[in-house]
């Protein structure tokens, strides 16, 4: 890829905040009878869809020969993920925003293959955006960010997120929750693992665990995480997360809070 990695994250902010801008705009009329249901307790509504189309026309002029990978389905093709590839969640939080918190976010990631190259957060409500590329740091509305200093898992406040279907595992999780709410500072679920991520790279969460996530969930998130000087793995300490779903962010005490997740995780 010879673009200028920099130069495409500022334009890929620029898209976000736009984006952003929409969502804030929504909000503030949004209706209850404008939800959807994709599955068991899988909200929607136009806001996501609509959002997702803009991102999908912005992000095309910007890069035309880049695939997508998105959450709605906008394209209506399925791309190959050896690829390079847009991965976006227009509205990472939809729960959050139909009732009314605000805690949600815009992610976009951009891949090549399994490796996400640029990566941009924008969370509307604190307009804060979250930024990386390859090789070329994290940052905060321009600000070089990086993971806390913590090194110890006693010492760390740590964000998760509860599955809302595919309960099969849940005992397991609930079990690691136990523990680590007796080993740490305590554990916050916020709703968007995007915004959960971000905050690992900026050192206001010393890591971030979940598994069930989807590619759009973790693809900027994660970038930023690396970028920041974190450490990202999957359940079994490996690189395969994007696509297999289960990640475990942080910061130098990574490594421990991944041995206490594989005391219970088989």
């Amino acid at each position: 890829m010879t673009h200028d990695l920099a130069q495409l994250t500022d334009s890929i902010c620029t898209i976000a905040r736009h984006a952003g801008a929409f969502l804030m705009a929504e909000r503030a009329k949004f209706q209850r009878d404008a939800i959807e249901y994709k599955g068991l307790n899988n909200l929607v509504s136009y806001v996501d869809k609509e959002t997702e189309k803009q991102l999908v026309a912005r992000l095309h002029d910007l890069l035309p020969e880049a695939g997508f990978i998105t959450e709605e389905g906008t394209t209506g093709t399925t791309a190959d993920q050896t690829a390079l590839n847009w991965i976006i969640d227009p509205l990472d939080g939809t729960a959050n925003f139909i009732h009314g918190l605000p805690v949600f976010s815009v992610s976009i990631g951009l891949a090549q293959g399994k490796t996400p190259i640029a990566g941009v957060v924008y969370d509307p409500n604190r307009d804060e955006c979250f930024s990386a590329w390859q090789n070329g740091g994290a940052y905060c509305n321009g600000q070089k960010i990086s993971v806390s200093p913590a090194q110890l898992l006693g010492e760390s406040l740590i964000a998760t997120g509860f599955p809302y279907y595919k309960f099969e595992e849940m005992s397991v999780y609930l079990r690691i929750l136990e523990d680590l709410m007796q080993r740490t500072h305590g554990l916050r679920r916020l709703g968007s693992a995007a915004i959960d991520l971000a905050y690992v790279a900026a050192g206001r969460f010393e890591a971030f665990y979940e598994y069930n996530l989807n590619s759009w969930d973790m693809a900027a998130g994660v970038l930023l995480v690396r970028e920041a000087g974190g450490i990202v793995t999957d359940f079994e300490g490996g690189n395969e997360f994007l696509f297999r779903g289960d990640v475990i962010a942080g910061c130098g005490m990574q490594p421990e809070l991944l041995a206490a997740i594989q005391e219970f995780w088989i």
